[in-house]
């Protein structure tokens, strides 16, 4: 029989990967993870189901202690000041307008609405000051995983997005001193002490020995890089570094309420802020660091996300939904007020201000995290707190993204994929770059009826070359030429230039084209993910005769099959564009026997196609047969030619 702990830790582990499942069905219904992740922890804990009872909640606190330094260590790691240095006077406005403006006005708000909140009405006025605080420090926090996600996924450069980055990561910094300082102000205020000159000595101390701990703390975080090992590993050493934070503060409280006159309480979360901000900006292993984190954050989120849900009482939680969207509706003011003074105050382009508010709506782990330190100390109230504050931050995550995407467009920043160009019956395929490997490509694609024609950037031809394929000459890559060559025409695109000139064309081809099949020939092989990125199949000249002899020792008839070694089969990519097909299985289609579905690629994915498999408008058949059939198929499949379900006539 295991023992009493193990079986918490036991369910609670079922719990949360039964969660996680859940959360991403959600996710399909266009829920955020976090969302899905904090509903299903409702659904689990004792407000509903009760597999996660609420007598476990507080038995597992600890879990929330590694999680809440996950936090903090993320946060830290996304301050790189060589990032911040290029828009330093607007994140510097913006930043100061944002936290200030945000700060006060939610604090007088909530103040003096207090009688409208439900378990603040009846208290002290020193109480609701106290409370207010901590609303308002929360109010502050952003979420720079969000952004920097929406960002990656827009492909978005330019000054505005620069300047959201910066300041989405800086106030997720100094979200956690102020929340520091505001947490020590409202228990003094709430248990009714007095603020004195000892109490800001403290309150000085206890922030200088976080910060100089977390100076510490940096240096040791740097051990677990020091040597060989497996990510799983170094993500358990630093998990074990953070849990020790909060570890040491525990201890710290203890020893001097024993040995002290005062009560020492240090900050776990500024500490590990504070270590990752050392690593980050003081070592060699930032890269690292952040690989890891991202490497573990994952299960640690699920497990912090389903606690938090499952620590909520959906009572609770139904009782205080007004109040949650007023404080909703106040937050969005305050944003709006700091991103107006604060371009103008930086002196930015005005048409930012209507816009400079939208990038900072969304909110995650920290701000959940700060609400569930304030739901441990104040047993009393605190649930009603974390609640409003939860409802908040699920509504920031369903409005804020959407919002950022919509200003990032509205600034002209972001270089999404362009729409694809429609195939106009010829397969054309565009080669950049003249060398006698492209001569010979060319030759043998006109050979199967494809269309080639090599464009170069040299300045003089050499007399020699002989060849029936067309060859232009072009002075620079830039939309300005590739529209003059008509790059809308090709179906493929293949890059033989250096490497930074093969990036240009590749950019300009994803941004302003939309080729759906640009093929990179790489120098060199640590470029590869930059072409991905960009959906570029990339050929790595260094790996590429290694892995053909290690298929054609493996499996030498099929490679020998796709390679064309047999002159009379050859492979091809047909794109599904006739939309009489649309709809019809494999089986209906009634191929001829010597053609196969090797198989098919739908919205990025590749899919292994059976009989009852039905075709889609953009699939991308990759078929495998005689030249000729092929060519047929590539023909009907591609146009808007009628088609025929018997294909004898091929």
């Amino acid at each position: 029989m295991l023992p009493h702990w193990a079986l918490i830790i036991l369910a609670f582990a079922i719990s949360s990967l039964a969660a996680y499942h859940l959360a991403l069905y959600l996710k399909k219904l266009k829920f955020p993870l976090i969302t899905g992740l904090i509903l299903t922890g409702m659904i689990l804990g004792g407000s509903i189901l009760n597999f996660i009872p609420t007598t476990s909640i507080t038995e597992l606190h600890y879990l929330s202690d590694i999680a809440l330094a996950m936090i903090a260590f993320t946060a830290g790691s996304e301050l790189f000041l060589k990032d911040l240095v290029s828009r330093k006077k607007s994140i510097k406005w913006m930043t100061g307008g944002q936290l200030l403006i945000t700060f006060v006005l939610s604090t007088v708000f909530i103040y003096f609405v207090a009688d409208r909140v439900p378990f603040m009405k009846d208290l002290e006025g020193l109480h609701k000051w106290g409370i207010a605080i901590l609303f308002a420090s929360i109010f502050v926090a952003r979420s720079p995983s969000s952004a920097i996600a929406i960002v990656k996924e827009q492909r978005a450069s330019g000054p505005f997005t620069k300047t959201a980055i910066g300041v989405t990561v800086i106030i997720d910094v100094l979200v956690i001193i102020l929340f520091a300082i505001c947490f020590s102000f409202a228990k003094t205020m709430i248990n009714g002490e007095a603020i004195n000159i000892i109490f800001l000595g403290t309150l000085l101390l206890e922030i200088a020995l976080s910060i100089g701990l977390g100076i510490v703390l940096g240096w040791l975080l740097i051990i677990p890089f020091t040597f060989n090992a497996h990510s799983i590993i170094k993500g358990a050493l630093i998990l074990a570094l953070g849990y020790g934070a909060y570890a040491l503060t525990g201890f710290a409280t203890e020893f001097s309420e024993l040995h002290f006159p005062f009560e020492i309480r240090l900050e776990p979360l500024l500490m590990c802020i504070t270590g990752a901000y050392v690593l980050t900006n003081y070592s060699k292993n930032r890269e690292e660091f952040a690989h890891i984190l991202e490497f573990i954050s994952p299960i640690v989120y699920v497990v912090f996300f389903t606690y938090t849900g499952a620590s909520l009482s959906l009572e609770v939680v139904g009782t205080v939904f007004g109040v949650a969207m007023l404080f909703f509706g106040l937050r969005i003011v305050t944003l709006f007020l700091g991103g107006v003074a604060s371009v103008f105050l930086a002196k930015d382009n005005p048409r930012f201000a209507l816009v400079s508010w939208m990038p900072y709506v969304t909110q995650a782990g920290v701000a959940l995290g700060l609400t569930a330190l304030v739901s441990k100390t104040f047993p009393e109230w605190g649930a009603a707190f974390e609640s409003i504050i939860i409802a908040i931050v699920v509504i920031n995550q369903i409005v804020g993204p959407p919002l950022f995407k919509w200003a990032l467009g509205f600034v002209k920043e972001t270089n999404t994929k362009h729409d694809s160009p429609g195939f106009d019956g010829i397969k054309d395929i565009y080669i950049f770059g003249l060398e006698n490997q492209s001569l010979i490509l060319a030759s043998e694609l006109a050979k199967k009826n494809w269309e080639p024609k090599i464009f170069t950037l040299k300045k003089e031809l050499d007399a020699n070359i002989k060849s029936d394929i067309s060859i232009t000459q072009i002075p620079n890559i830039s939309i300005e030429t590739l529209k003059s060559i008509e790059i809308e025409k090709a179906d493929r695109v293949l890059c033989l230039l250096n490497d930074d000139s093969n990036y240009s064309l590749t950019e300009l081809l994803y941004e302003q084209v939309g080729t759906d099949m640009v093929i990179v020939r790489l120098e060199d092989d640590n470029r590869a993910d930059e072409f991905k990125e960009l959906g570029a199949l990339v050929i790595q000249p260094s790996l590429a005769i290694i892995s053909l002899m290690d298929h054609m020792l493996r499996s030498p008839n099929t490679t020998s099959f796709l390679l064309g070694i047999d002159s009379e089969s050859d492979t091809l990519d047909i794109p599904i564009n006739n939309k009489a097909i649309i709809g019809l299985s494999i089986r209906e289609m009634q191929l001829p026997q010597s053609v196969v579905i090797l198989s098919i690629k739908r919205r990025g994915d590749s899919l292994v196609p059976h009989g009852y498999t039905k075709l889609a408008l953009g699939d991308v058949l990759a078929v495998a047969g005689p030249s000729e059939e092929i060519s047929k198929l590539f023909e009907y499949y591609s146009g808007d030619i009628p088609f025929a379900v018997n294909h004898k006539d091929f």
